[in-house]
């Protein structure tokens, strides 16, 4: 992997630095915590950190209300320990990937404020989206978080919303909006960063006149979604990148794959969270077709995929995969309640670990999958997720896989979130002298993953049975030297670098392995005749 394109098969790893290490005891994580699990993320084998928002924000959704994105919130830190932690990380081998939220600013955002004291007609409105005092709102938009997406100023006027109240949308034909992210952009770039995430990117651009949503799909582009002023501005965007040698990923949502492809073509954003994968159930028709789906979207732009299994916003893969039914992700199953077989889900999320790991492209990895933390619920007094509250108390928001991470096994002092009873059992200091826990089974499995991430395209095995997956990727010349069993021949010449093969048994009686020269890697064990059990995957060399 050349140092240019390094984000082409790389493992990143989520940070939600409220929840992730607290290094000053008052509840909540800081930049002081991460910077002292340094170690620990370069141990884990991961190639980079992407941090959700850390900027000055009053935190009325998590840090994506942003009110300064030059100002570090004063509950994680100070923007010179943020560049002490770019210089640190880089020094480990760690890139640093910061979180970009376009779509809207906090309330509390200079901006907003300035608009609100100007009044109606007032230049400063004009980076907003407002409306003439009415009795009704300006339009038949639904919020992301459900519910009217518009709220009255005390004058009497509307300004539009797609989250919460308190994040107000910014509007995109405004030549200020465009310089002052574009501003940002290198504000974070010229501090080491290695790239932005870009929240919410297929939501800036709205319609002019902000019409009612069309009758029919086939009456002309959505009002507010993936609207085609978008690439202009992210083709902007990729010029500063190139400058800096950055790398631009876009959170994009999108059921068609054509159009989700459109965004990541050579001059716009260099790759996007695959959400299709996340959101199918274990079942391996379902996955298959997915992966199908996802490397036929990406082939023609020559865009790498990407993989994931969970992050801030989505139920934890262990609950998730334990439930009798519904073990994709999508936000209007959420419910409270619902039973979920830890163990089984355990099972689960271990092969689908190697499965995703083993898959062409980046990764992605949010916290605490290594640990197999499971979702939490929350009581409902103890919520602070807005959706709660939107979906009139239906949905338990999001707050279940924002719980801090255990990491040491006799406690680690308040949270600003409950941890459960019993999650001493998940700790990472527990987890790391265990060699069959989840850790330890992330950390070989990224040190193996480092040896033929950059190998041959997915080609599928013959299988008999539906139930299973069974692919192959081929080593070039030269590589899978981290491979058991690889290197020189007899004769002291390289051999080629072999074939990995992957095989997951998502649910048929015990399986035949094919024929191989070596077992890598086992999501569990195999049965005393050697063969794969249920829900378990392996990795082998052939």
């Amino acid at each position: 992997m050349s140092p240019t394109d390094w984000w082409r098969s790389a493992a990143i790893y989520q940070v939600y630095v409220r929840s992730f290490a607290d290094g000053n005891g008052d509840g909540t994580g800081d930049l002081a915590g991460v910077r002292a699990r340094l170690p620990y993320l370069a141990e884990l084998g991961v190639d980079a950190l992407w941090f959700t928002p850390w900027y000055l924000s009053p935190l009325a959704d998590g840090g994506y209300d942003v009110a300064d994105y030059r100002t570090i919130d004063p509950a994680f830190g100070t923007l010179a320990e943020a560049e002490k932690l770019l210089a640190e990380a880089r020094e480990l081998g760690l890139r640093t990937i910061v979180d970009i939220v376009p779509n809207h600013v906090s309330d509390q955002h200079p901006w907003f404020r300035a608009a609100l004291a100007a009044g109606p007609g007032s230049p400063e409105q004009e980076l907003f989206h407002f409306s003439p005092p009415s009795p009704e709102p300006p339009n038949d938009w639904v919020s992301e978080f459900g519910g009217v997406p518009w709220s009255r100023t005390g004058s009497g006027q509307w300004y539009l919303h797609l989250f919460t109240p308190e994040q107000p949308d910014l509007n995109w034909s405004h030549p200020k909006v465009r310089q002052e992210h574009e501003d940002v952009l290198r504000f974070w770039l010229d501090r080491g960063a290695a790239g932005v995430r870009i929240d919410s990117a297929a939501l800036l651009a709205k319609a002019e006149g902000l019409p009612d949503m069309p009758r029919d799909a086939e009456a002309g582009p959505h009002p507010f979604h993936d609207r085609p002023e978008l690439h202009g501005v992210y083709r902007s965007w990729r010029r500063i990148a190139e400058e800096y040698g950055a790398v631009l990923i876009g959170e994009i949502w999108l059921p068609d794959a054509e159009r989700f492809a459109r965004y990541l073509r050579p001059d716009e954003l260099h790759t996007a969270f695959n959400f299709d994968f996340l959101a199918r159930p274990w079942d391996a028709v379902e996955l298959r077709a997915s992966i199908d789906l996802t490397l036929a979207a990406h082939a023609p732009v020559g865009a790498p995929a990407t993989w994931v299994l969970a992050n801030h916003d989505v139920t934890r893969t262990v609950t998730r995969y334990g439930r009798a039914e519904d073990t994709g992700f999508a936000f209007e199953r959420k419910r409270f309640g619902v039973r979920s077989d830890l163990a089984l889900g355990t099972r689960r999320a271990r092969a689908a670990a190697l499965l995703s790991l083993a898959l062409p492209g980046s990764v992605y990895l949010y916290q605490g999958e290594e640990l197999g933390l499971p979702e939490a619920e929350i009581p409902r007094e103890l919520i602070q997720d807005p959706m709660h509250a939107r979906s009139g108390g239906v949905d338990p928001g999001r707050d279940g896989c924002r719980v801090p991470l255990p990491w040491s096994a006799d406690g680690d002092g308040p949270s600003w979130l409950p941890r459960p009873d019993g999650w001493e059992r998940y700790a990472a200091e527990r987890q790391a002298t265990d060699p069959d826990s989840m850790l330890a089974l992330y950390r070989t499995a990224l040190r193996l993953r480092s040896s033929f991430r950059d190998a041959g395209p997915l080609r599928w095995l013959r299988t008999d049975d539906p139930h299973v997956l069974s692919f192959a990727r081929s080593m070039p010349h030269g590589d899978g030297a981290g491979l058991p069993g690889a290197g020189a021949g007899d004769d002291g010449s390289r051999g080629d670098g072999g074939t990995l093969l992957c095989v997951v048994n998502l649910g048929a009686p015990d399986v035949m392995l094919p024929a191989h020269s070596e077992l890598l890697l086992a999501s569990g064990p195999l049965t005393p005749v050697g063969t794969l059990p249920q829900d378990t995957a392996v990795w082998l060399r052939a």
